[in-house]
């Protein structure tokens, strides 16, 4: 099972930023830059105790259904849905 590390690098305005950090059990990792905007966090990560966890919860989501080389090195939450059109229905739910 993979560890997914997050840290907050800055928050609002205009968006939260994040690295992520994703290690594998065999200790290979991937890195992370991702952003979340303070509106996607009301709507989508009201339920998480932290935008920390959100994030976290996300990537959860994301290794469910691909390995960690798969997922983008830089990318924004709201484009999950692009690629995984039940994201916004599952991650609300914590």
């Amino acid at each position: 099972m993979a560890t997914i590390d997050v840290a907050l690098v800055n928050g609002p305005p205009p968006a939260y930023r994040f690295d992520v950090t994703v290690t594998d059990a065999d200790r290979s990792f991937s890195a992370h830059e991702v952003t979340l905007d303070p509106g996607d966090l009301a709507r989508l990560g009201s339920g998480y105790a932290s935008p920390e966890a959100f994030v976290h919860a996300c990537f959860a989501f994301l290794l469910e259904r691909e390995s960690k080389g798969s997922i983008l090195p830089r990318f924004d939450v709201r484009v999950i849905a692009r690629y995984f059109p039940e994201f916004e229905e599952t991650i609300d739910r914590p």
